[in-house]
């Protein structure tokens, strides 16, 4: 069964590549407006301009997620754009990978703030959605501890816990809050891939523990396995 996005007004918070690349294309390639968002304009609009090789409009703009005032411009720059918000994607990461002060700040201030973030500036316009909703994407280093990776882990929890509170939050709006939390994802450029030719020992020892042999990939699937859920009915 095809998922049928058409017009849907999508919102995906860094995703010039990776995971939130193949997100936004996926979006795309089931009829939906996209609207991206990352730090370098390059691979921002080189993004943006596979998004608009589907048909339906494609808008970008530059946007440092550490900083709460580019948020709060960006989240209302794209619901002018696409006339409204459906869905908002919170993706991006600082990939604070360590334990010193910088990789906490990053966590923090990406991972887990820009989540926030961008959720509170984007409600006011998922209220007025139909079937509105809001996913978190999380990481399996939240979910259990993470010795190389504390910082990030950490904020990674944090997003889990705070995605089951919001749903709480805002179900009453019928809005509704859902997190991933995906493992090990390699993709040209990032974090897993470099890793292949600086740390091949680490990297070697991950793909051992990867139940299928090999890592995940950042990509779109062409086919789903559901369609866009009906509004939430009333009362």
């Amino acid at each position: 069964m095809a998922f049928e996005f058409k017009d849907r007004r999508v919102v995906v918070a860094g995703a010039s590549k990776g995971i939130g690349r193949a997100i936004a294309l996926g979006f795309a390639e089931a009829g939906a407006k996209v609207s991206i968002c990352a730090r370098g304009p390059e691979a921002l609009e080189a993004t943006r301009k596979e998004i608009a090789k589907f048909g339906g409009l494609a808008h970008a703009e530059s946007c440092d997620l550490a900083d709460a005032a580019a948020i709060s411009r960006y989240i209302p720059s794209a619901a002018k754009a696409m006339g409204g918000i459906d869905v908002l994607v919170n993706n991006a990461t600082g990939y604070g990978l360590g334990d010193d002060e910088a990789a906490w700040e990053a966590s923090i201030d990406v991972d887990l703030l820009a989540t926030i973030r961008a959720s509170r500036d984007a409600l006011p316009y998922l209220g007025k959605a139909s079937g509105a909703s809001i996913i978190n994407i999380a990481s399996g280093s939240g979910l259990r501890p993470s010795v190389r990776t504390p910082a990030y882990g950490a904020a990674k929890a944090a997003v889990i816990h705070y995605t089951q509170t919001l749903a709480a939050q805002l179900a009453a709006k019928h809005i509704r809050v859902n997190c991933v939390a995906p493992g090990s994802i390699e993709f040209p450029g990032g974090w897993w891939e470099m890793r292949k030719t600086s740390e091949p020992e680490l990297y070697k020892a991950t793909l051992a523990n990867c139940p299928m042999g090999r890592m995940g990939k950042a990509r779109r699937w062409r086919t789903w396995s559901c369609s866009w859920p009906r509004p939430w009915p009333a009362g």
